[in-house]
Protein backbone atom coordinates (compact mmCIF):
# COMPACT_ATOMS: atom_id res chain seq x y z
CA UNK A 1 0.00 0.00 0.00
CA UNK A 2 2.33 2.77 0.88
CA UNK A 3 4.86 1.66 -1.75
CA UNK A 4 3.48 2.88 -4.96
CA UNK A 5 5.41 5.98 -4.25
CA UNK A 6 8.32 4.16 -5.17
CA UNK A 7 7.90 0.32 -6.69
CA UNK A 8 6.08 -2.46 -6.10
CA UNK A 9 6.94 -4.42 -3.31
CA UNK A 10 8.69 -7.21 -4.93
CA UNK A 11 10.47 -4.60 -7.39
CA UNK A 12 11.59 -2.63 -4.23
CA UNK A 13 13.15 -5.89 -2.60
CA UNK A 14 15.50 -6.95 -5.14
CA UNK A 15 16.81 -3.32 -6.00
CA UNK A 16 17.00 -2.58 -2.41
CA UNK A 17 19.09 -5.80 -2.01
CA UNK A 18 21.90 -3.88 -4.74
CA UNK A 19 21.68 -0.84 -3.29
CA UNK A 20 22.91 -2.29 -0.04
CA UNK A 21 25.64 -3.98 -1.72
CA UNK A 22 26.89 -1.18 -3.75
CA UNK A 23 26.16 1.52 -0.93
CA UNK A 24 26.53 -0.33 2.39
CA UNK A 25 29.60 -1.58 1.86
CA UNK A 26 30.84 -5.00 3.27
CA UNK A 27 27.30 -6.39 3.81
CA UNK A 28 28.59 -8.93 5.87
CA UNK A 29 29.47 -6.99 8.61
CA UNK A 30 26.08 -4.96 8.31
CA UNK A 31 24.12 -6.22 10.94
CA UNK A 32 20.53 -7.03 9.55
CA UNK A 33 17.31 -5.43 10.66
CA UNK A 34 16.14 -8.21 12.47
CA UNK A 35 18.85 -8.84 14.49
CA UNK A 36 20.48 -5.52 16.08
CA UNK A 37 21.61 -6.83 19.17
CA UNK A 38 24.05 -9.17 17.29
CA UNK A 39 26.20 -6.66 17.23
CA UNK A 40 26.50 -6.16 21.16
CA UNK A 41 26.24 -9.56 22.52
CA UNK A 42 28.14 -12.76 22.51
CA UNK A 43 26.09 -15.83 21.50
CA UNK A 44 27.35 -18.57 24.18
CA UNK A 45 24.23 -18.64 26.76
CA UNK A 46 23.68 -16.03 29.11
CA UNK A 47 25.44 -17.15 32.85
CA UNK A 48 25.52 -15.55 36.24
CA UNK A 49 28.41 -13.62 34.93
CA UNK A 50 26.62 -11.98 32.27
CA UNK A 51 26.00 -7.54 33.52
CA UNK A 52 22.38 -6.64 33.92
CA UNK A 53 22.27 -4.21 31.24
CA UNK A 54 22.74 -7.20 28.57
CA UNK A 55 19.72 -8.61 29.70
CA UNK A 56 16.42 -7.28 27.29
CA UNK A 57 13.79 -5.03 28.39
CA UNK A 58 11.86 -7.75 29.50
CA UNK A 59 14.44 -9.49 31.92
CA UNK A 60 15.34 -5.81 33.15
CA UNK A 61 15.17 -5.31 36.99
CA UNK A 62 12.19 -3.36 38.17
CA UNK A 63 13.23 -0.01 38.52
CA UNK A 64 15.69 0.33 35.92
CA UNK A 65 14.77 2.66 33.42
CA UNK A 66 15.84 2.63 29.43
CA UNK A 67 17.41 5.43 28.19
CA UNK A 68 16.44 6.39 24.45
CA UNK A 69 18.43 9.09 22.93
CA UNK A 70 16.78 11.88 20.21
CA UNK A 71 18.05 13.78 17.96
CA UNK A 72 16.29 16.46 16.37
CA UNK A 73 16.39 20.07 14.18
CA UNK A 74 13.35 21.87 15.36
CA UNK A 75 13.59 25.32 15.62
CA UNK A 76 12.80 25.60 19.35
CA UNK A 77 12.49 29.26 18.40
CA UNK A 78 10.83 32.28 20.84
CA UNK A 79 7.39 31.75 21.79
CA UNK A 80 7.88 27.77 20.86
CA UNK A 81 6.95 24.92 23.64
CA UNK A 82 10.62 23.94 23.70
CA UNK A 83 11.08 20.48 22.70
CA UNK A 84 13.04 19.38 26.47
CA UNK A 85 9.69 20.85 28.13
CA UNK A 86 7.74 18.46 26.24
CA UNK A 87 10.10 15.36 26.92
CA UNK A 88 10.06 16.15 30.25
CA UNK A 89 6.25 16.03 30.46
CA UNK A 90 7.37 12.33 29.19
CA UNK A 91 9.84 11.97 31.32
CA UNK A 92 7.89 12.77 34.39
CA UNK A 93 4.85 10.38 33.13
CA UNK A 94 7.34 6.90 31.87
CA UNK A 95 9.70 6.86 34.64
CA UNK A 96 10.88 3.10 33.39
CA UNK A 97 11.92 4.86 29.78
CA UNK A 98 13.58 8.14 29.70
CA UNK A 99 14.48 10.39 26.81
CA UNK A 100 17.15 13.02 26.38
CA UNK A 101 16.43 14.93 23.47
CA UNK A 102 19.18 17.23 21.71
CA UNK A 103 19.14 19.71 18.91
CA UNK A 104 21.73 19.32 15.94
CA UNK A 105 22.22 23.04 15.09
CA UNK A 106 24.01 22.85 11.24
CA UNK A 107 22.47 22.01 8.06
CA UNK A 108 20.44 19.18 7.87
CA UNK A 109 22.59 17.30 5.05
CA UNK A 110 25.65 17.99 8.10
CA UNK A 111 22.98 16.27 10.56
CA UNK A 112 22.91 13.07 7.91
CA UNK A 113 26.45 12.38 7.40
CA UNK A 114 26.99 12.56 11.46
CA UNK A 115 24.26 10.07 11.89
CA UNK A 116 26.00 8.10 9.19
CA UNK A 117 29.63 8.32 11.12
CA UNK A 118 27.72 7.99 14.26
CA UNK A 119 26.14 4.42 13.34
CA UNK A 120 28.96 3.04 11.53
CA UNK A 121 30.56 3.88 14.69
CA UNK A 122 27.88 1.91 16.91
CA UNK A 123 27.39 5.44 18.51
CA UNK A 124 24.46 6.63 16.92
CA UNK A 125 20.86 8.22 19.16
CA UNK A 126 18.19 5.44 19.05
CA UNK A 127 15.64 8.39 17.45
CA UNK A 128 16.84 10.84 14.46
CA UNK A 129 14.68 13.57 13.13
CA UNK A 130 14.76 12.77 8.88
CA UNK A 131 13.30 14.48 6.08
CA UNK A 132 11.10 12.13 4.13
CA UNK A 133 13.57 12.75 1.00
CA UNK A 134 16.11 11.17 2.96
CA UNK A 135 14.59 8.16 3.84
CA UNK A 136 15.13 5.95 0.82
CA UNK A 137 18.96 6.55 0.80
CA UNK A 138 19.64 5.91 4.86
CA UNK A 139 18.03 2.60 4.27
CA UNK A 140 19.75 1.82 1.20
CA UNK A 141 22.67 2.14 3.28
CA UNK A 142 21.37 0.48 6.18
CA UNK A 143 21.75 3.06 8.70
CA UNK A 144 18.06 2.69 9.72
CA UNK A 145 15.81 0.19 11.83
CA UNK A 146 13.11 -1.97 10.72
CA UNK A 147 10.53 -1.47 12.96
CA UNK A 148 7.51 -2.42 11.00
CA UNK A 149 5.80 -4.46 13.75
CA UNK A 150 5.77 -1.62 16.48
CA UNK A 151 4.93 1.34 13.94
CA UNK A 152 2.20 -0.67 12.77
CA UNK A 153 0.33 -0.59 16.33
CA UNK A 154 0.83 3.61 15.85
CA UNK A 155 -0.48 3.68 12.18
CA UNK A 156 -4.09 4.69 13.18
CA UNK A 157 -2.60 7.87 14.77
CA UNK A 158 -1.25 9.33 11.77
CA UNK A 159 -2.96 10.34 8.14
CA UNK A 160 -1.35 9.88 4.97
CA UNK A 161 2.38 10.76 5.74
CA UNK A 162 2.60 7.72 7.35
CA UNK A 163 3.59 5.96 4.18
CA UNK A 164 6.59 8.19 4.04
CA UNK A 165 8.36 6.76 6.46
CA UNK A 166 8.35 3.31 4.38
CA UNK A 167 10.55 1.83 1.82
CA UNK A 168 8.34 -0.92 0.16
CA UNK A 169 6.93 -3.30 2.79
CA UNK A 170 9.56 -1.87 5.20
CA UNK A 171 8.63 1.06 8.29
CA UNK A 172 11.61 2.85 9.67
CA UNK A 173 9.57 5.06 11.64
CA UNK A 174 6.77 7.68 12.14
CA UNK A 175 6.04 10.91 10.48
CA UNK A 176 6.37 14.01 12.77
CA UNK A 177 5.29 16.62 9.97
CA UNK A 178 4.03 17.01 6.71
CA UNK A 179 4.59 19.83 3.70
CA UNK A 180 2.07 20.17 1.56
CA UNK A 181 2.49 22.85 -0.87
CA UNK A 182 -0.57 25.80 -0.56
CA UNK A 183 -1.03 29.28 -1.67
CA UNK A 184 -0.48 32.49 0.34
CA UNK A 185 -1.75 35.29 -0.29
CA UNK A 186 -2.20 39.13 0.71
CA UNK A 187 -6.35 39.25 0.64
CA UNK A 188 -6.29 42.87 1.13
CA UNK A 189 -3.76 43.58 -1.78
CA UNK A 190 -6.08 41.44 -3.95
CA UNK A 191 -9.70 43.11 -3.16
CA UNK A 192 -7.71 46.32 -3.78
CA UNK A 193 -6.82 44.73 -6.95
CA UNK A 194 -9.75 43.48 -7.86
CA UNK A 195 -8.89 40.06 -8.13
CA UNK A 196 -10.37 36.46 -6.76
CA UNK A 197 -7.83 33.89 -5.32
CA UNK A 198 -6.98 31.64 -8.22
CA UNK A 199 -8.19 28.04 -8.30
CA UNK A 200 -6.22 26.52 -11.45
CA UNK A 201 -3.57 27.58 -14.11
CA UNK A 202 -5.87 29.77 -15.94
CA UNK A 203 -7.03 31.84 -13.28
CA UNK A 204 -3.52 32.19 -11.78
CA UNK A 205 -2.33 33.54 -15.14
CA UNK A 206 -4.63 35.81 -15.18
CA UNK A 207 -4.84 36.94 -11.79
CA UNK A 208 -0.76 37.39 -12.72
CA UNK A 209 -0.87 39.43 -15.06
CA UNK A 210 -3.72 41.90 -13.84
CA UNK A 211 -1.47 42.26 -10.86
CA UNK A 212 1.66 42.82 -13.13
CA UNK A 213 -0.17 45.10 -14.50
CA UNK A 214 0.05 47.51 -11.64
CA UNK A 215 3.21 46.45 -10.19
CA UNK A 216 2.28 43.82 -7.71
CA UNK A 217 3.32 40.15 -8.12
CA UNK A 218 1.01 37.51 -6.81
CA UNK A 219 3.60 34.74 -7.09
CA UNK A 220 7.45 34.70 -7.05
CA UNK A 221 9.54 31.54 -9.60
CA UNK A 222 12.02 30.66 -6.87
CA UNK A 223 15.34 28.79 -7.80
CA UNK A 224 16.57 27.91 -4.90
CA UNK A 225 13.38 26.10 -3.52
CA UNK A 226 12.98 24.19 -7.10
CA UNK A 227 13.99 20.93 -5.87
CA UNK A 228 11.05 20.02 -3.85
CA UNK A 229 9.05 23.13 -4.71
CA UNK A 230 8.59 22.20 -8.05
CA UNK A 231 8.80 18.69 -7.93
CA UNK A 232 5.70 18.98 -5.57
CA UNK A 233 3.57 20.91 -8.20
CA UNK A 234 4.43 17.58 -10.67
CA UNK A 235 3.35 15.54 -7.87
CA UNK A 236 -0.21 18.10 -7.85
CA UNK A 237 -0.85 17.77 -11.57
CA UNK A 238 -0.94 14.06 -11.07
CA UNK A 239 2.74 13.30 -11.82
CA UNK A 240 4.60 10.00 -11.09
CA UNK A 241 8.75 10.75 -11.80
CA UNK A 242 10.05 7.42 -9.92
CA UNK A 243 7.96 3.97 -10.10
CA UNK A 244 9.43 0.08 -11.31
CA UNK A 245 9.02 -2.39 -13.96
CA UNK A 246 10.63 -5.49 -14.13
CA UNK A 247 13.09 -4.50 -10.68
CA UNK A 248 14.46 -2.04 -12.28
CA UNK A 249 13.74 2.12 -11.48
CA UNK A 250 11.92 3.62 -14.00
CA UNK A 251 12.11 7.51 -14.24
CA UNK A 252 9.93 9.91 -15.67
CA UNK A 253 10.39 14.24 -14.55
CA UNK A 254 9.37 15.28 -17.84
CA UNK A 255 5.47 13.63 -18.35
CA UNK A 256 2.60 15.37 -19.56
CA UNK A 257 1.83 15.88 -16.08
CA UNK A 258 5.59 17.86 -15.25
CA UNK A 259 5.01 19.53 -18.52
CA UNK A 260 1.48 21.44 -17.74
CA UNK A 261 3.67 22.76 -14.77
CA UNK A 262 6.56 23.91 -16.83
CA UNK A 263 3.91 25.66 -19.34
CA UNK A 264 2.57 27.63 -16.49
CA UNK A 265 5.33 28.76 -15.20
CA UNK A 266 7.20 29.60 -18.83
CA UNK A 267 3.99 31.53 -19.80
CA UNK A 268 4.58 33.73 -16.51
CA UNK A 269 8.10 34.31 -16.91
CA UNK A 270 7.83 35.38 -20.49
CA UNK A 271 5.07 37.93 -19.72
CA UNK A 272 6.72 39.09 -16.77
CA UNK A 273 3.94 38.32 -14.39
CA UNK A 274 6.39 36.92 -11.58
CA UNK A 275 9.20 37.74 -9.53
CA UNK A 276 12.51 35.90 -9.72
CA UNK A 277 13.41 35.96 -5.91
CA UNK A 278 15.75 33.13 -3.94
CA UNK A 279 13.08 32.03 -1.68
CA UNK A 280 15.98 32.36 1.04
CA UNK A 281 17.63 36.02 -0.31
CA UNK A 282 16.79 39.36 1.05
CA UNK A 283 15.13 40.15 -1.77
CA UNK A 284 12.11 37.71 -1.04
CA UNK A 285 11.51 39.14 2.37
CA UNK A 286 12.23 42.89 1.16
CA UNK A 287 9.67 42.68 -1.66
CA UNK A 288 6.93 41.69 0.99
CA UNK A 289 7.69 44.03 3.54
CA UNK A 290 7.65 47.10 0.55
CA UNK A 291 4.22 45.50 -0.59
CA UNK A 292 5.69 44.33 -4.28
CA UNK A 293 5.17 40.35 -3.53
CA UNK A 294 1.41 39.45 -2.50
CA UNK A 295 1.27 36.08 -2.50
CA UNK A 296 3.37 32.75 -3.91
CA UNK A 297 3.15 29.05 -3.67
CA UNK A 298 4.72 28.03 -0.70
CA UNK A 299 5.06 24.89 1.68
CA UNK A 300 2.57 25.01 4.71
CA UNK A 301 5.83 24.98 7.29
CA UNK A 302 6.47 28.09 6.12
CA UNK A 303 2.75 29.72 7.67
CA UNK A 304 4.66 29.30 11.07
CA UNK A 305 7.46 32.46 10.08
CA UNK A 306 6.97 34.05 6.55
CA UNK A 307 4.92 36.50 7.77
CA UNK A 308 7.19 37.79 10.82
CA UNK A 309 9.06 40.24 8.45
CA UNK A 310 5.18 42.32 8.29
CA UNK A 311 4.69 42.15 11.98
CA UNK A 312 3.99 46.34 12.61
CA UNK A 313 3.74 47.21 8.86
CA UNK A 314 0.54 48.16 7.25
CA UNK A 315 0.33 44.27 5.43
CA UNK A 316 0.38 43.12 8.96
CA UNK A 317 -2.87 40.34 9.54
CA UNK A 318 -3.56 40.99 5.81
CA UNK A 319 -2.25 37.73 4.33
CA UNK A 320 -4.54 34.26 4.11
CA UNK A 321 -3.61 30.65 3.37
CA UNK A 322 -5.79 28.87 0.48
CA UNK A 323 -5.66 25.66 -1.08
CA UNK A 324 -3.03 25.17 -4.25
CA UNK A 325 -4.49 26.14 -7.17
CA UNK A 326 -4.77 23.34 -9.48
CA UNK A 327 -2.78 22.53 -12.58
CA UNK A 328 -3.19 19.80 -15.16
CA UNK A 329 -7.30 19.86 -13.61
CA UNK A 330 -5.80 18.42 -10.73
CA UNK A 331 -7.52 18.92 -7.35
CA UNK A 332 -4.13 17.36 -5.65
CA UNK A 333 -1.50 18.98 -3.56
CA UNK A 334 1.86 17.45 -3.34
CA UNK A 335 5.10 17.31 -1.09
CA UNK A 336 7.45 19.97 -0.09
CA UNK A 337 9.80 19.06 2.89
CA UNK A 338 8.18 16.89 6.14
CA UNK A 339 10.02 14.84 8.00
CA UNK A 340 9.55 12.25 10.59
CA UNK A 341 11.47 10.07 13.38
CA UNK A 342 13.42 6.96 12.50
CA UNK A 343 14.87 3.99 14.49
CA UNK A 344 18.52 4.27 13.71
CA UNK A 345 20.34 1.48 13.34
CA UNK A 346 21.59 -0.28 15.91
CA UNK A 347 19.10 1.02 18.95
CA UNK A 348 18.89 -1.75 21.71
CA UNK A 349 15.56 -0.49 22.66
CA UNK A 350 13.54 -0.20 19.33
CA UNK A 351 9.94 -0.83 21.25
CA UNK A 352 10.68 1.98 23.58
CA UNK A 353 11.90 3.93 20.91
CA UNK A 354 8.83 3.90 19.43
CA UNK A 355 6.48 4.05 22.45
CA UNK A 356 8.11 7.41 22.78
CA UNK A 357 7.80 8.06 19.41
CA UNK A 358 4.19 7.89 19.17
CA UNK A 359 3.41 9.42 21.71
CA UNK A 360 5.81 12.74 20.95
CA UNK A 361 4.53 12.94 17.45
CA UNK A 362 1.02 12.98 18.26
CA UNK A 363 1.37 16.23 20.79
CA UNK A 364 0.13 18.16 18.06
CA UNK A 365 -0.48 20.84 19.74
CA UNK A 366 3.18 21.11 20.81
CA UNK A 367 4.39 20.37 17.47
CA UNK A 368 2.38 23.45 15.61
CA UNK A 369 3.74 25.87 17.94
CA UNK A 370 7.12 24.43 16.46
CA UNK A 371 5.73 25.66 13.23
CA UNK A 372 5.00 22.25 12.17
CA UNK A 373 2.08 20.94 10.41
CA UNK A 374 1.60 17.82 12.31
CA UNK A 375 1.58 14.48 10.73
CA UNK A 376 -1.26 13.20 13.13
CA UNK A 377 -4.83 12.67 12.63
CA UNK A 378 -5.80 14.71 15.69
CA UNK A 379 -6.45 18.63 15.02
CA UNK A 380 -3.81 21.16 16.27
CA UNK A 381 -4.74 24.54 17.54
CA UNK A 382 -3.60 27.51 15.52
CA UNK A 383 -0.87 29.35 17.33
CA UNK A 384 -1.81 32.91 18.65
CA UNK A 385 0.94 34.31 16.57
CA UNK A 386 -0.03 32.44 13.42
CA UNK A 387 -3.76 33.32 14.12
CA UNK A 388 -2.33 37.25 14.59
CA UNK A 389 -0.36 37.27 11.53
CA UNK A 390 -2.87 35.52 9.23
CA UNK A 391 -6.11 37.72 10.33
CA UNK A 392 -7.56 35.09 12.66
CA UNK A 393 -7.76 32.91 10.49
CA UNK A 394 -8.13 29.42 11.58
CA UNK A 395 -4.66 28.34 9.47
CA UNK A 396 -4.48 24.60 10.60
CA UNK A 397 -7.60 23.81 9.74
CA UNK A 398 -6.90 24.71 6.52
CA UNK A 399 -3.22 23.15 5.80
CA UNK A 400 -5.48 20.01 7.33
CA UNK A 401 -7.41 20.64 4.51
CA UNK A 402 -4.14 20.47 2.16
CA UNK A 403 -2.99 17.23 3.92
CA UNK A 404 -5.80 15.45 2.78
CA UNK A 405 -5.41 16.65 -0.46
CA UNK A 406 -1.49 15.61 -0.89
CA UNK A 407 -0.50 13.31 -3.94
CA UNK A 408 -0.05 10.01 -2.40
CA UNK A 409 1.61 8.51 -5.28
CA UNK A 410 4.72 10.88 -5.37
CA UNK A 411 7.82 10.00 -3.77
CA UNK A 412 11.82 10.00 -4.01
CA UNK A 413 14.87 7.95 -4.74
CA UNK A 414 17.54 7.10 -3.12
CA UNK A 415 20.10 10.16 -4.22
CA UNK A 416 17.37 12.43 -4.48
CA UNK A 417 19.33 15.64 -2.72
CA UNK A 418 21.54 15.19 -5.73
CA UNK A 419 18.72 15.80 -7.95
CA UNK A 420 18.08 18.90 -6.39
CA UNK A 421 21.69 20.72 -7.44
CA UNK A 422 21.03 20.31 -11.15
CA UNK A 423 17.34 20.72 -10.97
CA UNK A 424 18.34 24.35 -8.96
CA UNK A 425 21.02 25.31 -11.97
CA UNK A 426 18.22 24.72 -14.40
CA UNK A 427 16.03 27.22 -12.61
CA UNK A 428 18.55 29.59 -12.11
CA UNK A 429 18.96 29.61 -16.03
CA UNK A 430 15.11 29.80 -16.87
CA UNK A 431 14.93 32.76 -14.10
CA UNK A 432 17.12 34.89 -16.13
CA UNK A 433 16.03 34.38 -19.30
CA UNK A 434 18.79 31.92 -20.55
CA UNK A 435 17.10 28.68 -20.52
CA UNK A 436 13.67 27.33 -19.87
CA UNK A 437 11.43 25.73 -17.29
CA UNK A 438 10.93 23.01 -19.12
CA UNK A 439 15.26 22.35 -18.97
CA UNK A 440 14.68 21.90 -15.11
CA UNK A 441 12.74 18.83 -15.32
CA UNK A 442 14.97 17.37 -18.22
CA UNK A 443 17.65 17.97 -15.48
CA UNK A 444 16.31 15.79 -13.05
CA UNK A 445 15.16 13.21 -15.47
CA UNK A 446 19.50 13.17 -15.96
CA UNK A 447 20.30 13.44 -12.93
CA UNK A 448 18.07 11.24 -11.73
CA UNK A 449 19.63 8.28 -13.73
CA UNK A 450 22.93 9.24 -12.87
CA UNK A 451 21.95 9.28 -8.99
CA UNK A 452 20.92 5.39 -9.42
CA UNK A 453 23.51 4.09 -11.02
CA UNK A 454 25.87 5.78 -9.12
CA UNK A 455 24.12 3.85 -6.51
CA UNK A 456 24.48 0.47 -8.45
CA UNK A 457 20.80 0.62 -8.86
CA UNK A 458 19.13 -0.48 -11.96
CA UNK A 459 17.73 1.64 -14.39
CA UNK A 460 14.88 0.75 -16.98
CA UNK A 461 15.81 2.57 -20.44
CA UNK A 462 13.71 4.11 -22.39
Amino acid sequence: MTFKRYMKAGAMLAVAALGLTACGGDTATTPSPEAPADTTTAPAPVDETTPAEETTPADEPAGEAVQIDYLHRLPDGEGMVPVSEIVQRWNDENPNIQVTATKFDGEAQEMITKLETDVNANNAPCLAQLGYAEVPDMFVKGLVEDVTEEARKYEGDFGGAFGQMAVGDTIVGLPQDSGPLVYLYNATEFENLGIEVPTDSASFIEAAKTAAAEGKYIASFTPDEATYWLSGQAAGAGATWYSAENDQWVVNTTGEETQAVAALWQELLDAEAVATHDRWGDAYGAAMVDGTLIGNIAAAWETGFALDGLDGTEYEGQWRVAQMPAINGSEMTGPNGGSGVAVMKGCEHPAEAMEFNAWFNTQVDDLAQQGLVPAATAPASTPEKMSRQFGGQDVMAELVTANERMSTDFGYIPGFPAVGGEMQTAAAAAANGSGKVADIFEAAQAASIAALEDAGLPVAQS
